[in-house]
């Protein structure tokens, strides 16, 4: 018991840090900061054209809905259930992975995730220890180097420009793989890029991983939206060795338009998802049941909804791309999958806007959105700074106004 008269002041309590240090290193979502400002500009009366989410803007496909409706009548879709995933929808992306990829995987390889977001995590968590290296090819999505970090890795950077159409080389790989190195990440269609690896180079890339002992995380969830010449090949298709060194994530987000049902998946070797499984059983449980039986409604049925969508994507790409190479001081490379255009503007930095001298594309996307109304994401979400994201998953005739306001300001350079 602290004595009356003891003087407190001789054991001062040392104030602790009112946020871990592991979490408050972490960075907000740059595309979500970026979809957020223009929504709420959009909410206060302002005309604001948003380039910034990837997200389809059509609804998920009606039959997609209808599973979903009938499934929150069925109280068995009330309860928790395996933590893994209900064991139909499992099974469901299991025939929709030999479907789709052209080779099979067992039902317990599959972990059902509360999107494609959390398969992410998981799997950077599951297989990398503090001081893994994970080789990322930039420019890459904003969420994988802060998904590295958290689970105490390394995340180091490989990047390829628009000279080489945003894909790096083995040789390139090579130059920075150490002995540190454990895992690299892979994604084609690439966000925020749009650039699709040629089979040749995936086989190549994954034989590299392959020989050098080099585990694979591939992120496949834009496999379905290519375009022109180019083809999707799923790197253990391309490296059938790989598969007991690859982890696979996918989602329905962007092929059925479900952003908001959250619903995504790993596949992999079976020790990698039962330990993956049991970090989700302490972290969330198991996924919203209903979101579950619509998914397996979606990965169940025809691709005509997503041809459908596809083909609209493909209109807004041809005109994005013209009208972004239209200004001065602009390189846009023709993304060959995915739905963003990711143009270099190292040609207009340094030049006078409006009174404005923007040195990097964090302070030229803010021009844009201050000078007239259209939200992008700047190239530091990405990687290096010089270049800007912009998705097409938006309305054609908002597509054309919003690209029309960019070449005004941009044409007025000096």
């Amino acid at each position: 018991m602290l004595c009356e008269n003891a003087d407190v002041s001789e054991h001062p309590v040392t104030p602790k840090p009112r946020i871990s240090q592991r979490i408050g290193s972490i960075a907000e979502s740059a595309t979500l900061a970026v979809d957020a400002k223009a929504k709420a500009l959009k909410a206060a009366g302002r005309p604001v054209i948003g380039f910034g989410a990837g997200e389809p803007d059509f609804p998920t496909p009606d039959y997609i809905v209808a599973a979903a409706q009938a499934a929150c009548a069925v109280p068995a879709n009330h309860r928790y259930t395996p933590a893994a995933g209900l064991p139909d929808l499992r099974q469901a992306i299991a025939d929709k992975t030999l479907r789709d990829s052209g080779y099979p995987v067992a039902p317990n390889q599959v972990l059902v995730t509360n999107g494609g977001k959390q398969a992410v995590y998981q799997a950077f968590a599951t297989l990398v220890d503090p001081g893994d290296e994970v080789l990322l090819p930039a420019p890459y999505w904003t969420t994988y180097p802060e998904a590295i970090r958290l689970a105490g890795g390394v995340p180091v950077e490989v990047f390829a420009g628009a000279d080489q159409g945003y894909l790096v080389t083995v040789d390139q790989l090579e130059a920075a793989r150490t002995d540190r190195t454990k895992v690299l990440l892979f994604c084609s269609p690439s966000n925020p890029t749009g650039a699709v690896y040629s089979p040749e180079q995936t086989e190549a890339i994954g034989r590299w991983a392959l020989e050098h002992g080099i585990w694979v995380i591939t992120d496949e969830i834009y496999e379905h939206l290519t375009y022109d010449d180019a083809v999707f090949t799923p790197i253990v298709r391309a490296v059938p060795e790989l598969a007991d060194t690859t982890v696979v994530l996918n989602g329905v987000a962007k092929t059925y338009a479900m952003t908001g049902w959250r619903v995504g998946w790993m596949i992999g070797p079976t020790d990698v998802i039962k330990a993956a499984t049991n970090l989700q059983s302490h972290l969330s449980s198991n996924v919203a049941n209903v979101s579950q039986r619509a998914a397996i409604a979606a990965v169940s049925g025809d691709l005509a909804a997503v041809d459908m969508m596809r083909a609209a994507f493909d209109r807004r790409r041809r005109t994005i791309v013209e009208m972004l190479s239209a200004i001065d001081g602009v390189v846009c490379p023709t993304p060959k999958g995915a739905f963003y255009a990711y143009p270099s503007v190292e040609g207009v930095l340094g030049r006078t806007i409006r009174g404005v001298t923007p040195t990097t594309s964090a302070e030229l996307a803010a021009l844009i959105l201050d000078e007239v109304e259209v939200a992008v994401v700047p190239g530091e979400a990405f990687g290096p700074s010089g270049y800007l994201r912009l998705s097409y998953a938006l309305a054609d005739d908002d597509l054309v106004e919003g690209v029309s306001r960019i070449q005004t300001l941009l044409g007025e350079a000096r």
